[in-house]
């Protein structure tokens, strides 16, 4: 029993004469930090990963936002267009134009299958009031059309008469994209 001390004493001394060597407290302590660097290396990274794909989606939600910034605009100013074009003043201005009259008196058929009110015809419209220049419709989105009503219907001298009215033109509608 003594020599188990003195070999005790000995491997004591030797790790004191020698730091690097490794002792059985050293040896059970290498895995494990080896393990918590491992696993703050790989947190980092995750967290590296995580962040580019938030800014990756933030860049890609900025964007959308812009996009549909730029359609409601161009969804407003369209609406703006249809509501100038289906306004009273304009569609009974266009309707003039292609030559329409306002009708009559209705009649109504009830379900019985007789007739409510009495129907009168439509408004017979004079010459003079015809327009001298029918826009097709395709025209009517672009340029405005130059002025040939003393082309279409030339009198002796060269000009329109007096009773003559000459054609409307619509103006080509407004379109404000991208503001």
């Amino acid at each position: 029993m003594s020599r188990k001390p003195e070999l005790r004493g000995r491997a004591a001394r030797l790790a004191r004469l020698f730091p690097g060597a490794p002792s059985r407290g050293q040896a059970a302590r290498t895995p494990f930090v080896l393990l918590v660097v491992l696993l703050l290396g790989g947190g980092l990274i995750g967290l590296l990963v995580l962040n580019s794909a938030l800014s990756e989606g933030s860049f890609k939600l900025d964007d959308l936002q812009k996009n549909t910034k730029n359609l409601t605009d161009e969804e407003q100013a369209l609406q703006r267009d249809i509501d100038a074009y289906s306004a009273p003043e304009a569609l009974q201005r266009r309707a003039r134009e292609l030559g329409m009259v306002p009708g009559g008196d209705p009649a109504f058929l009830n379900p019985n299958g007789t007739v409510r009110g009495v129907p009168s015809a439509a408004a017979e419209q004079s010459s003079a009031q015809l327009p001298l220049v029918l826009l097709p419709p395709e025209t009517i989105g672009s340029s405005p059309a130059p002025d040939t009503s003393a082309a279409a219907s030339p009198t002796t001298n060269g000009t329109p008469s007096a009773d003559e009215t000459p054609a409307v033109t619509i103006p080509a509608p407004t379109t404000t994209l991208g503001r």
